[in-house]
Order: C-alpha cells, then sequence, then structure tokens
C-alpha cells in the first residue's frame, strides 16, 4: 500500500493545499466546515495524517473541485 511519502500523494496533498488558497480559505475555517481541529488540516498538508477517500471527498465539497482536479493523470 501507497504511504504518505509517496510521491503521488505528496502532489495530491500540494494541490489540495493550493487549492484551499485558491478559494481564500483559512486552515482554520477549512476545519470548522469539516467540524475538525485545525490540526486536523495542518497534520494532513503537512503529509503527518493519510487521507481516506471519504475524508477527501469532504475536502473536495469544500473547495468545490471534482477528484480529476486534484489526480494526476
Amino acid at each position: 500500500m501507497p504511504s504518505i511519502h509517496d510521491a503521488k500523494y505528496q502532489a495530491m496533498i500540494k494541490r489540495l493545499e493550493l487549492a484551499r488558497k485558491a478559494c481564500g480559505y483559512t486552515q482554520e475555517c477549512v476545519a470548522e466546515k469539516l467540524e475538525k481541529p485545525q490540526s486536523y488540516v495542518s497534520k494532513i498538508e503537512n503529509c503527518e495524517r493519510r487521507l481516506d477517500v471519504l475524508e477527501l471527498k469532504r475536502f473536495l465539497e469544500v473547495y468545490a473541485l471534482k477528484s480529476s482536479d486534484i489526480f494526476d493523470d
């Protein structure tokens, strides 16, 4: 199973972070929308915590993105 150290995973997370910033959201704002602590968003963006599929879906909804917007072909 790929880990958080996988280059493709890290690139996907970086695109999520860029999407957050493009929306003008802080980590605190996103955490509030997800009903999570700010540290949750920080740990994901710093690749200290791995996202599962359902968590990723929630981030995509918050950022109004499709999965194709963040995945490398």
